[in-house]
């Protein structure tokens, strides 16, 4: 509930710090003496439009801070926590400045916030009906959920939108997968003729590196083999190191029994460099072997490798990238066979989803006409005693096409009233005056009792063109309403503010300011006598009478 209000530099408010009760408080007080003031702004403090005009003339800003005490389930603190804002003892305090050059900032639990998030908190904590009304009962976007809220129906609803949920993601799958197969489709031919091409082509792997290789070496084979052939010669040829090493050792084997130890260590260590230099023989035989090659291996091998890069350039990928094209390529077409059973499965799934959604859809739908023609029964046993005996209310669906519905399924819902007879029915909004407004407002607030309502209500002039028993009537619903929500009514009837709990009177008074005289809002707790001669000032106007103070004690008796 709001438990306390803190107004500074607001229009005619200099300074103002209310604290509230639970139950019915009413706010009084004469035409002009600043009641519009008041709502203008605590509507500031939870979200509504700022505007420079608010500021107290003479001073940069102003402020505007409600402190609320919160149910530990209250739906707000996930939203709250969402938004990393901490909560400590269920206290929630919003704060609004307003600047005079029309900037504003935003503020829950000093933590700075957009206005956007502060009037989605603000909903969620506090109703203005009447002439400030900017939501709720007014705002036909609700209208639906409070349906739904009367009649039971708030599992049902949140069950079809999941099921439009899985419906939109079924469809989804299934609208990809077959803009997928018709792109493939489009492409099979393509992809067909560069497969069998990949395929007449047999890329493999790393093979464009041993290809350039390949034809790098026949390109300088000529020159190579020459250098090979002059080392070679230079370790066999005649009279070559080789050669006269071959002769010194054999001559040196021939030695070894004369000459013991030291002709074998010398024999074996020309045995060594011989053997290296047949080694290298050899190698130099194996290389020579490999640069022989015919003019049409050349041709062949340059070829093979253009031909591999002109098709990696046509298919925009690296040589070594062939193999794995193919294989895709193989893979999209066998694909597409596939894909086609897919698709049917996909198609039997979204239609599944959307029979039952729209199952569901239509039995809600049902369920909403019943409770929908429930509250106007009820509405309308309330409508009498509120001196609006000969207007009608009526909830006014329209539903839509199926392939129309969304998450909340088909119905466009609207309370619609009709104020006279021989008239239709039209949005409440439009049709009813500003006093008929509030006091239809408060017939459904009655009806829906805590369904569907934030925890604080305000009703400004519900009362509006009433008096007498209506009034009291008014007053009677009010105070109800109190016993499962927080109420405030901005009143001119006394048979309302004599039920109040708690009555708080409002008042203009001239005081002194830096520039003369200028007048200040003042809001004043009423209690005993005080309050009698409020009640009795509203009962016979500016001349208070013991009359009037006779009938203002019975009035406060019947509340007791």
């Amino acid at each position: 509930m709001l438990a306390a209000l803190s107004i500074r530099d607001i229009v005619l408010i200099d300074k103002l710090d209310l604290e509230f009760g639970a139950g019915l408080s009413a706010l009084t007080g004469e035409t002009g003496a600043g009641k519009s003031i008041l709502l203008d702004a605590f509507s500031l403090a939870i979200g509504a439009r700022g505007d420079a005009s608010l500021v107290r003339r003479g001073v940069e800003q102003g402020q505007v801070t409600a402190t609320f005490e919160l149910a530990a389930d209250h739906p707000v603190l996930a939203l709250l926590a969402e938004n990393g804002i901490a909560i400590e003892d269920d206290v929630l305090i919003l704060r609004r400045v307003q600047g005079n050059d029309g900037r504003s900032r935003a503020f829950i639990n000093d933590t700075g916030v957009s206005v956007q998030l502060l009037r989605q908190v603000g909903r969620a904590l506090v109703e203005i009906h009447g002439q400030h009304d900017e939501r709720a009962l007014i705002d036909p976007s609700g209208h639906r959920d409070l349906i739904d809220a009367f009649g039971g129906l708030g599992a049902d609803a949140a069950k079809l939108a999941e099921l439009y949920e899985a419906w939109g993601e079924a469809d989804a799958a299934r609208a990809r997968h077959e803009s997928e197969i018709a792109a493939t489709r489009a492409n099979a031919e393509y992809v067909a003729h560069a497969l069998e091409e990949l395929q007449t082509l047999a890329p493999e792997a790393d093979e464009e590196e041993a290809l350039a290789s390949r034809r790098q070496l026949m390109m300088n084979a000529e020159k190579i083999a020459g250098d090979l052939n002059e080392a070679m010669d230079a370790l066999q040829g005649e009279g070559t190191a080789g050669a006269r090493l071959a002769s010194a050792l054999r001559r040196l084997e021939r030695q070894a029994d004369s000459g013991g130890p030291v002709l074998t260590g010398v024999a074996e260590t020309l045995e060594r460099v011989l053997n290296e230099t047949n080694a290298a023989s050899d190698k130099i035989e194996e290389a020579l072997a490999l640069t022989a090659f015919e003019p049409a291996d050349l041709e062949r091998a340059e070829e093979r490798l253009f031909a591999l890069r002109a098709v990696a350039r046509k298919h925009r990928v690296r040589v070594d990238d062939l193999p794995a094209l193919t294989e895709r390529l193989q893979a999209e077409l066998e694909a597409l066979d596939t894909s086609e059973g897919r698709a049917t499965e996909l198609a039997e799934a979204a239609a599944q989803a959307r029979k039952a959604y729209e199952q569901a859809a239509l039995a809600l739908s049902k369920a909403r006409a019943k409770a929908a023609k429930r509250l106007d029964q009820e509405v309308a046993a309330e409508l009498a005693p509120l001196k609006l005996e000969k207007a009608r209310f009526v909830t006014h669906i329209d539903a839509v096409d199926l392939a129309e519905g969304g998450p909340s399924g088909v119905d466009r819902v609207a309370f619609w009233v009709a104020t006279n007879p021989g008239t239709d029915p039209g949005p409440m909004m439009k049709v009813a005056s500003g006093g008929e407004l509030a006091r239809f407002i408060l017939a459904l607030k009655v009806v829906l009792a805590a369904r569907g309502s934030a925890p604080t209500l305000i009703f400004d002039e519900a009362d509006s063109g009433v008096g007498g028993a209506t009034a009291a009537a008014v007053g009677e619903r009010l105070s109800g309403l109190a016993d499962s929500v927080q109420v405030l009514a901005v009143t001119h009837a006394p048979q309302v503010a004599a039920l109040a709990a708690g009555h708080l009177m409002i008042a203009k008074e001239t005081v002194a300011g830096p520039k003369g005289e200028a007048m200040a809002t003042r809001v004043a707790v009423l209690e005993g006598e005080h309050r009698r001669e409020e009640i009795a000032r509203m009962l016979a106007g500016q001349t208070i009478t013991d009359e009037a103070r006779a009938a203002a004690d019975r009035l406060m008796r019947k509340s007791a």
